[in-house]
């Protein structure tokens, strides 16, 4: 039996100088969401749109050298309006990483679907936020496999009678070179998503000015790593990513400056270990005693809040059978006797975490 520890390590200090303390390329994928110009000025000070991008690029460089040829870098970022008007700093930004040796391959919107309604004097509330894709090469890891969504509604009719039309490949009547082939969706069950996510803000709950649903860095993490990859946030904040990352077997860096964000993700995450085991008929069976002591040691109060809140939303019974080792985080100890059961799963799955 192999078993590696999954590492976080949470480091206390300015990203500009502390980036400077990890080895050159070995990082898979970099997510973060910096301080938008002239915002949140209680917890970083607040820097000024002309000034953005001299303040930025001693950051990007260093994350240009700590990422791997193969990895990705994720840039949550966007505008400011400045007396009515649209700042042009992101765009400033933009190229000014590019001739820093960046490849801005793609931009991703994220759709705030809770967002509520309303309007500013010339313009509608902002709705959505972009995620701006860097990377080193034109040929990085990408795992698109692993963010399919199920087929929408729409294949039940529109692929129901097909034309001649459709079983062949069509090409666009506008000669962009583009065409499709609709009959290759039949018997499909899942397709890819659009560059476009839908989800709900999360704030006011992880006492940080700007903490973006963990959904976010979830989706990053499936499409551009694997298990033991490396993920880094050098803007941690309350620590969303590194709570992500850990949950998913990926070792993890965060940075912040501010003490108090370092102190309680510190407090917060619980050491995993990964353990690859022989195949499944060689496994034994679960030691609840073990598992009993465990949970004995760890359960607290922050998982019990966390096991509530997915209750009020009636998602234990998905967490059950999709994610065994959570039950071991915010399941009470009763709670999990009863439902030990579930885990037998993971070892399905050929491998087991524990605290």
């Amino acid at each position: 039996m192999l078993k590696m520890e999954i590492k976080t390590d949470v480091i206390l200090g300015d990203c500009r100088q502390e980036l400077k303390s990890l080895s050159d390329c070995s990082v898979d994928l970099i997510i973060t969401s910096p301080p938008y110009a002239d915002q949140r000025k209680n917890t970083y000070g607040g820097i000024h749109p002309d000034d953005y991008v001299e303040w930025f690029l001693p950051v990007s460089e260093e994350l240009l050298r700590v990422l791997k040829p193969t990895g990705t870098f994720i840039l949550n970022i966007k505008e400011k309006v400045i007396d009515g008007e649209r700042s042009i700093y992101v765009m400033a930004l933009i190229m000014a990483m590019r001739r820093q040796g960046w490849l801005w391959t793609e931009e991703f919107i994220w759709h705030k679907k809770n967002s509520y309604p309303g309007k500013c004097p010339n313009r509608f509330r902002d709705a959505w936020e972009r995620f701006l894709q860097f990377n080193k090469n034109k040929k990085f890891n990408m795992y698109q496999e692993a963010v399919m969504v199920p087929m929408d509604d729409w294949a039940n009719s529109r692929l129901k009678k097909l034309s001649d039309t459709d079983k062949i490949r069509d090409n666009s009547k506008v000669g962009s070179g583009f065409g499709k082939n609709i009959s290759n969706w039949l018997n499909r069950g899942k397709a890819y998503p659009t560059n476009v996510l839908h989800l709900a803000t999360e704030c006011g709950n992880k006492n940080h000015s700007a903490a973006f649903p963990e959904e976010l860095p979830a989706w990053f993490i499936k499409l551009f790593t694997r298990q033991g990859d490396t993920v880094l946030d050098p803007f941690m904040g309350s620590g969303t990513t590194l709570f992500v990352a850990n949950r998913m077997m990926r070792h993890s860096i965060g940075i912040d400056n501010v003490k108090e964000y370092s102190e309680m993700v510190r407090e917060q995450l619980n050491p995993v270990e990964w353990y690859l085991f022989q195949p499944e008929k060689t496994m034994k069976k679960l030691n609840i005693d073990a598992v009993t002591a465990y949970v004995e040691q760890n359960i607290g109060d922050f998982h019990q809040k966390r096991l509530d809140k997915l209750n009020s939303f009636k998602l234990l019974g998905v967490l059950k059978s999709k994610n065994p080792y959570l039950i071991l985080k915010l399941l009470s100890l009763s709670a999990l006797k009863q439902n030990l059961g579930t885990t037998n799963s993971a070892f399905r799955t050929g491998c087991w975490l524990t605290g």
